[in-house]
């Protein structure tokens, strides 16, 4: 029988294995883009909102960022993605189809997100970091709580 707790531990799951998703597809796109691709993109996405305001600051901020990429922080992210993504997506999908081993597992890739993530949000302040950060707290907490679940509901099997 599901509880509340099930279902909300299981759709947070999910929502990290979309956002691994996520991230597996832009590491593979950071591939095969050069910089200066992103930057063409970047100057036709914002062309018409800095034409009506030249001081729009998300525009002007995404078109600076645009033009600081190099060849090789594109391929750092790329990477960074990647990997980030690849192991979030194996610890998830073993989690869901409850492999108990994979409770310690996200437990400690999700320790090790958050160190990172508090370390780049003490560089950047980064709002969207901070949110990311924020959500992997919860994860980790509900991973926590389902895998002491999963430890008493062993402890019973193995009693009986």
């Amino acid at each position: 029988m599901r509880t509340r707790f099930d279902t909300v531990f299981r759709i947070s799951l999910i929502i990290k294995g979309l956002d691994a998703a996520l991230e597996i597809i832009g590491g593979a796109l950071l591939l095969f883009v050069t910089p200066g691709d992103i930057m063409h993109l970047v100057n036709w996405l914002t062309r018409s909102e800095l034409a009506a305001d030249p001081h729009d600051f998300t525009s002007n901020l995404l078109v600076h960022l645009s033009h600081s990429l190099t060849a090789s922080s594109t391929t750092f992210a790329a990477i960074y993605l990647l990997s980030h993504g690849l192991v979030k997506i194996f610890v998830v999908i073993n989690v869901l189809r409850n492999k108990y081993w994979a409770y310690p597992l996200l437990v400690v890739v999700l320790v090790g997100f958050i160190v990172y993530q508090l370390i780049r949000i003490g560089h950047t302040h980064s709002i969207g970091v901070i949110v990311l950060t924020v959500f992997d707290l919860f994860v980790l907490a509900m991973t926590g709580l389902e895998w002491r679940k999963q430890i008493i509901l062993r402890r019973e099997e193995a009693a009986s």
